[in-house]
C-alpha cells in the first residue's frame, strides 16, 4: 500500500498531539512489510508521518517541490528534514529551482500521483494559499485518489 500525506502546518501544540496520534493510529492499520509513505517532509503532518512509517517499519519516498525547498522551512525543522531524508528509498524531483506555492502544489501532485490513497490532515476549510492542503485534496479526489481526512474532532487551526 502506498500512502501519501498532506497537511496543515503550524498547529497548536494540542492539535499537533492529537494529530499525531490520529496518524499513529492510520499507520498502524497498515501492513509494515507492504507500506510505501510518500511525504514532501515539510515541518508538521508530513514529517510526523514520516517518522510513524518508518517506525511502523515502512518504506518512505520523499517528493522534493524545488532545489530550495529545505531553504524555504523553518530553521528548527532542518535537521528533522535532513535525518528523514537520508532515511528515503527513494526521492522525486519536480525539476522547479524556486520554492514557491506552485512549485509545492507541483510536488504535491506529484505525490497524489504516486499513492494509492492520501492521508489529508485538513479541517476541511478552504486553503490559505494556492497549493494548501485542501487544492491537494480537490487533486487527488479530481484524479480518483481516495482521500482519508484525519482532523481532531472540535479542533481549530
Amino acid at each position: 500500500m502506498r500512502v501519501g500525506i498532506t497537511g496543515h502546518r503550524g498547529l497548536s501544540t494540542q492539535v499537533a498531539k492529537q494529530v499525531r496520534a490520529l496518524l499513529a493510529d492510520q499507520v498502524g492499520t497498515y501492513e509494515a512489510a507492504g507500506l510505501v509513505g510518500v511525504s514532501c517532509l515539510a515541518d508538521g503532518p508530513d514529517s510526523w508521518f514520516a517518522d510513524t512509517v518508518l517506525h511502523h517499519g515502512g518504506r518512505l519516498e520523499v517528493v522534493i517541490p524545488a532545489t530550495t525547498y529545505r531553504q524555504g522551512l523553518p530553521g528548527w525543522h532542518h535537521a528533522v528534514y535532513d535525518k528523514l531524508l537520508s532515511r528515503a528509498a527513494d526521492v522525486h524531483h519536480t525539476g522547479i529551482t524556486e520554492s514557491t506555492a506552485s512549485a509545492h502544489q507541483a510536488g504535491s501532485e506529484i505525490l497524489v500521483g504516486l499513492v494509492d490513497e492520501l492521508i489529508a490532515v485538513w479541517d476541511g476549510k478552504p486553503a490559505r494559499g494556492y497549493g494548501g492542503t485542501a487544492d491537494v485534496v480537490a487533486y487527488a479526489e479530481r484524479i480518483g485518489v481516495p482521500v482519508r481526512v484525519l482532523w481532531p474532532e472540535g479542533a481549530s487551526r
